[in-house]
This record gives structure tokens, sequence and C-alpha cells, in this order.
């Protein structure tokens, strides 16, 4: 009998550890994303249409979500909060606007640029919405970031943040 409980324990331990490897393995795109972002985890300077911008990215609640936030002459403290949403990475922007549109992020192929699509938006789209973030991971210390926002008639505009870490 207690052969067969060790045998058991035995088997329980080595396929929780194949499980274990496996579960490594299979990361899914999303977290992937995610985790690459948590490495933008710092302070980091630019400028937008010739204003110094400053952009603090962290992690929070445990490592479960990055919260990313802008300060300058432009815009007016808006926050972003980027989460895993089972197997799709979610982007919230807190916007100037005064609304707040979700969008869904995928990596490119080589892992370099990570794109966030329209999903939703909660809040009056009168004076318009944000829709489309690209950041493109260029070192440890050097990404830009590209942010778009529909206007209320349809029209475009936005621009690129070229930003370099601080700390």
């Amino acid at each position: 009998m207690k052969s067969r409980i060790a045998l058991f324990v035995l088997f329980v331990l080595v396929a929780a550890t194949a499980f274990a490897q496996d579960a490594t393995v299979t990361q899914s795109d999303a977290q992937k994303s995610f985790e690459k972002l948590k490495a933008l985890a710092g302070t980091w300077e630019g400028s937008f249409e010739g204003h110094r911008l400053d952009v603090t990215l962290r992690t929070t609640s445990m490592g479960n979500a990055i919260m990313h936030e802008m300060k300058g002459e432009g815009p007016q403290d808006p926050i972003t909060m980027i989460n895993l949403d089972a197997d799709r990475l979610l982007l919230t922007h807190y916007c100037d606007a005064g609304n707040r549109p979700r969008m869904v992020g995928k990596i490119s192929p080589d892992g370099k640029t990570l794109e966030f699509e329209f999903l939703d938006v909660a809040g009056s789209t009168q004076n318009g919405h944000m829709q489309h973030v690209t950041f493109t991971f260029i070192d440890p210390d050097h990404h830009t970031e590209k942010w778009e926002f529909a206007m209320a008639d349809g029209k475009s505009m936005g621009g690129v943040l070229d930003l370099k870490r601080t700390k």
C-alpha cells in the first residue's frame, strides 16, 4: 500500500513539473507584450509639439496592471491603465476629452512594436476620443509612443513621443 501511495505521489510531482514547464512555453502574445511593457517601468523624458513631456510608467496592483501617466505643457495629466484580460492585453485611457476609450494590444511578429486598436469608449465622444496607440521598443532606455486621436468630425490628429529613460 505504501509503495502505491509513493508511486502516486511521484506521478503527481512528475505531472506537475511537466505542466509547469509546458505553461512557461505556452505564454500568450498578450502575456509577452505585458512583460515587455513592464520593462518600461520608470521615468521618461521627451517632447510633444515642441513642448517638454514627462512620462511615468509603473507596475501596480501586485504586478497586475501598468499605469502610464503623462505630464507636460500639452496634455493635462492623462492616465492610461494597461492590464491582461484573459488572453488579450487591454489599454484604458482616462482622457483629457472626458472619456475612457479602451483598446486591445497586438505585438508585431518581431516583438518591436505593440499596437493598440480601438475597442470601445465610455463617456461622451463630443470632443473626440483616442483611437490608436503604438509603442515601438528601440532599446531598454529609448522607446516611442504614437498616440492617435479621432476628432468629433471624423478627422484624426496625434503625434509621436520620442522618449528617453531618466530613471
